[in-house]
């Protein structure tokens, strides 16, 4: 849903990034758009900068050459507008859960009384299932559990926009199951518009609405905009049994495999095209169907001997 003006919520304009002394740029001509309520990741190999974008986009890193233009207003700072997930928890270590995620709610509504405070902060912390810990520090928790307090404490200050730099891209397969289905749940409840990072093709499948692919760098660039046509209220236990999961999985894994090295060095175009390989999919094998399908008979001939003799 675009905003009354009708552009996106969130508009990447040609961002380049060089880094002082280097001669090429890490990517250039980056362009993209997110719409309100929309769940992005971007896909790319190491070095070609995507969490430089992450944190363009969060207002953290100053591009050499672009802009960032969040619900209108150009975004050249860091604001509480929009809250940030990093692979490391960067909970602050002398403080319980209770207390980290009320420290950014007092930084987010520094006039609120100590009541609705605690009110906001119980509310989030329920929500990725950690009551049971709130009064701990976070060296009496699980990494799993660290990762869910930054997520309860990113949420909690009613971000416009979540970004995450592979928040778990440090846990196990199980935990990390766990908290993704806790994320899309969350998600769901709140509209929530997010930007992450990952290298796991699988996760992006299961969280994205959109995936960005990125060409290796140097000058890198956004190639592709895979629109995820798989239905919104995927599972992770459902999500292969679907027509659309292998086509679409492929077509990522083929992009990373063999396609994204071809493309560096400024090679993939400055607008990113957008594709759909799921449900171009569908339709080859729709019309494969109707294709392979026998002439229908002519019941109303009557080709009996004696007719023929008529």
């Amino acid at each position: 849903m675009s905003n009354e003006t009708g552009q996106a919520y969130l508009k990447v304009e040609h961002l380049g990034k060089t880094f002082p002394g280097a001669t090429e740029a890490v990517f250039e001509h980056v362009n993209f758009q997110i719409e309100r309520g929309e769940f992005v990741c971007i896909i790319g190999h190491s070095g070609c900068g995507k969490t430089t974008i992450l944190q363009a986009l969060a207002g953290l890193e100053t591009a050499s050459e672009g802009h960032v233009f969040m619900d209108g207003r150009e975004v050249n700072a860091p604001g509480l507008e929009r809250g940030v997930v990093f692979q490391g928890h960067a909970l602050m270590p002398w403080l319980t859960v209770r207390q980290n995620i009320a420290f950014a709610v007092r930084s987010r509504w520094p006039d609120w009384p100590a009541s609705q405070v605690q009110q906001q902060v119980l509310h989030h912390v329920k929500l990725v299932g950690l009551e049971h810990a709130i009064d701990k520090k976070p060296s009496q928790l699980s990494g799993g559990m660290k990762q869910r307090v930054g997520i309860a404490r990113a949420f909690a200050i009613e971000p416009k926009m979540l970004l995450l730099d592979e928040p778990f891209g440090a846990l196990d397969a199980l935990t990390r199951g766990t908290i993704q289905d806790e994320l899309l749940r969350i998600c769901a409840q709140t509209r929530q518009t997010v930007f992450m990072i990952t290298h796991d093709v699988d996760e992006a499948l299961l969280l994205a609405d959109k995936i960005l692919l990125m060409s290796n760098g140097p000058r890198a660039r956004i190639a592709e905009v895979v629109v995820n046509t798989l239905p919104r209220d995927r599972t992770r236990a459902g999500l292969h049994h679907d027509p659309q999961y292998y086509p679409l999985r492929n077509h990522l894994v083929d992009f990373l495999v063999d396609r994204a090295k071809g493309l560096s060095g400024g090679r993939a175009p400055a607008v990113p095209v957008e594709v759909r390989p799921g449900l171009r999919s569908l339709m080859e094998a729709h019309t494969a169907v109707h294709t392979a399908r026998p002439a229908p008979v002519d019941t109303d001939q009557d080709d009996s001997p004696a007719s023929a003799a008529a």
